[in-house]
């Protein structure tokens, strides 16, 4: 039997609440990824052009370290992967994130929540960081309910 895993990394707690009400929707194990420096309200101010979160946005070979690690990831098939958009793409932590694993020959779904951007590149940044993986689109899952993240949840498994 396949299982399935909803990793996260919310800097300020929004992204938090979709990924745990995904998982309990997806009977899927739920992972932070927790970064090995916390970000700060001044690193997440998109306003100063010297912000930690401006900087790696603008850096994509930016590699921020990842604190928590799954210890069993070979045990998924399927690994949705949230985020807060960041100028129209994932934060490059979430590449640290892909990149520590093997990914190949699982199913690597995107979500995200956004102020007001969509995902972007996102998806196609992603594959570049999980080679092997077979990388979905991914949806925007600003305030969505229970039916909405069921029907994701059922176009992921027609789709994986």
């Amino acid at each position: 039997m396949s299982k399935t895993l909803v990793a996260y990394f919310s800097a300020q707690g929004t992204t938090q609440k979709v990924a745990q009400k995904l998982a309990a929707v997806a009977g899927a194990d739920l992972f932070e990824i927790v970064p090995a420096q916390p970000y700060t309200a001044a690193d997440l101010n998109w306003n100063n052009s010297q912000s930690r979160s401006t900087l790696e946005s603008k850096d994509r070979t930016s590699r921020p370290p990842v604190a928590s690690h799954v210890d069993n990831m070979d045990d998924y098939s399927t690994v949705y992967v949230g985020f807060p958009i960041w100028w129209y793409r994932e934060p490059t932590i979430v590449d640290s994130f892909l990149e520590d694993y093997n990914l190949d020959g699982k199913v690597v779904v995107p979500f995200a929540t956004s102020g007001g951007s969509g995902l972007g590149k996102s998806a196609q940044d992603m594959a570049g960081s999980a080679p092997g993986a077979t990388v979905l689109d991914g949806e925007l899952l600003n305030g969505v309910g229970r039916s909405a993240l069921e029907a994701f949840v059922a176009r992921v498994s027609a789709e994986a």
